[in-house]
């Protein structure tokens, strides 16, 4: 039989962030301070999104808005990448970008992570934008999901395929 492993991967449900953008708007247009200051928010390409506002504080209470959604759903802000309001004619405008996978920099610096701090026999392999940790024993791969939700390697990291 083969040894235990389990998947290190950065993944998001477009679902959920489809449910937080689309809340997010709805209460940006009822809410009475968002009234008159023609703020919204709306999807620009597969994992973007855009933000509009006439002032720079209500186009960054927007952004916030959205935040608390995706919290409400459980979903990193590790993956969210948001620019500062930049001013367009008479708007302010941020993108947001939502950040999925592993680069293979923060790969290496996790596989590191597995190698000098997680106990003997334990082994990091990167797979594309995945890890993919082995061990002898279940219990040192108990101590490696331990020690990686421990650390912040700059991404939102779940565990797949435990066996």
């Amino acid at each position: 039989m083969a040894d235990p492993s389990f998947d290190v991967v950065s993944k998001i449900d477009r679902q959920e962030i489809d449910n937080a953008l689309n809340q997010a708007a709805k209460e940006v247009a009822q809410r009475f301070d968002f009234r008159g200051t023609n703020a919204s928010i709306d999807w620009s390409g597969e994992l973007g999104m855009t933000i509009k506002a006439d002032t720079e504080e209500r186009a960054t209470a927007v952004l916030e808005v959205f935040k608390e959604k995706l919290i409400k759903r459980s979903i990193s802000l590790k993956s969210l990448d948001a620019s500062e309001p930049k001013a367009s004619g008479k708007q302010y405008i941020i993108t947001a970008t939502l950040q999925q996978g592993i680069t293979s920099d923060q790969a290496k610096v996790i596989a590191k992570a597995v190698r000098d701090e997680a106990p003997k026999g334990v082994q990091a392999s990167i797979q594309g934008d995945q890890l993919r940790v082995t061990a002898k024993k279940k219990d040192d791969l108990q101590a490696v999901i331990a020690l990686l939700k421990g650390g912040d390697y700059g991404v939102a990291l779940q565990f797949t395929n435990y066996r």
